[in-house]
């Protein structure tokens, strides 16, 4: 008898637990949580940081550039960075304009503006003005990575 009613205990807390509620979506804390780490990618970015950089992407991402194919996955990403943070002069910075978290609170869009400078190995300055989409995913530990990063040229000459 003590060890139905052991199982019969375990069943039906294992019933109750699966039932429990997950938190409620949180838009404001969570374009929060994105601009904050927005802004810790950006400082990693600025100090030429390979790891901490990619890190901001998840393992599928999918990096989306003007005249480029689609660079897909952390490891190609990885490599993109690489060889950018390698080219003189190279600098980047951006702005996250506005930020949209699904209903849901697992998904969000935000759009800005980013700007690149490099020196070509011919010696010419280059200065790119771009116009910027990312899509970003809350992950399963509450972080939230960009899963879809797309810059296009803004046309905007400095």
């Amino acid at each position: 008898m003590r060890t139905r009613d052991a199982v019969l205990t375990l069943v039906v807390l294992g019933a109750v637990a699966a039932c429990k509620t997950p938190p409620a979506p949180d838009p404001t804390g969570d374009e929060a949580a994105i601009r904050a780490a927005d802004a810790r990618w950006l400082a990693a970015a600025q100090a030429h940081d390979i790891e901490q950089s990619v890190s901001y992407w998840s393992d599928d991402a999918i990096l989306l550039i003007a005249g480029s194919p689609a660079i897909v996955g952390r490891d190609a990403i990885r490599r993109y960075v690489t060889g950018a943070f390698a080219i003189p002069d190279f600098s980047i910075s951006w702005t996250m304009d506005h930020i949209s978290v699904a209903k849901s609170g697992d998904l969000a869009y935000a759009t800005g503006t980013n700007r690149i400078s490099l020196t070509t190995p011919e010696g010419r300055a280059v200065l790119e003005n771009n116009r910027a989409v990312e899509v970003w995913r809350k992950e399963r530990d509450g972080s939230w990575r960009c899963v879809v990063d797309i810059a296009n040229s803004s046309g905007a000459r400095p």
